[in-house]
């Protein structure tokens, strides 16, 4: 594992391309379902998944924000509307507080699901490997919830994969059946210290990818269905 702490990716795609590198010698023969967090973590699943040469899928979870401190969650909520919050906020938090917080972040999940996925549920996950994508950990409780979801849903195995992460991540991602992880800075501040470039994607942009995962899906399925 790198622990460096310079710039390792150039940029998203950068990242999902060497993350797939990495993964491929483990995972490209299993049938992954590749799930990519949206936003962000869509793109770099979209190249992870063209390096597996296998599907690719988006999946919602949304953080819960501490009040005050944008930046941190407290918890996350995936599109199951499954909720996690992490124990020790519930011991900080006032109740009524985590409420609003949720209901806010519920009609965010639920406009993202209109608009990204124009409703349309998540695919059959029953006996599959499942392999979450995310552009990066720093605290991890936004993939906590979609982990459980996969798991509820009948997935096999369920690993997270991700170009970075921090050294103190959410316990609960132990969970999973790995953690594959790229880099881990010895000097970890961000997810987004590795990355020259580390922007917000638009709504528009993201479905942009939507469209060439559904492209990639169609053309894995048409070489697997040639016969030579």
């Amino acid at each position: 594992m790198n622990r460096s702490n310079q710039i390792i990716f150039a940029d998203r795609k950068d990242a999902g391309l060497q993350l797939g590198h990495f993964l491929s010698p483990r995972y490209k023969g299993a049938d992954p379902l590749v799930m990519g967090i949206a936003r962000g973590g869509v793109e770099v699943a979209y190249y992870v998944a063209q390096c597996l040469e296998t599907d690719l899928n988006m999946v919602i979870s949304r953080k819960l924000p501490v009040p005050g401190c944008p930046e941190v969650g407290f918890g996350a909520i995936a599109e199951d509307l499954s909720v996690y919050i992490a124990p020790r906020f519930r011991r900080s938090l006032e109740p009524e507080t985590i409420g609003e917080i949720i209901d806010e972040q519920t009609d965010e999940v639920n406009r993202r699901i209109g608009v990204y996925k124009h409703g349309k549920p998540l695919p059959d996950l029953r006996g599959r490997t499942v392999i979450i994508v995310d552009d990066g950990i720093a605290t991890g409780v936004t993939l906590v919830p979609v982990l459980r979801l996969c798991r509820s849903r009948g997935a096999d195995r369920v690993i997270v994969a991700v170009p970075v992460a921090g050294n103190n991540y959410d316990a609960h991602l132990n969970d999973a059946d790995a953690i594959e992880i790229l880099v881990m800075p010895e000097w970890f501040y961000a997810v987004e210290q590795v990355y020259a470039s580390f922007r917000d994607l638009t709504d528009d942009e993201l479905l942009a990818i939507v469209r060439k995962g559904a492209y990639l899906r169609s053309g894995w399925e048409h070489v697997r269905g040639l016969h030579f």
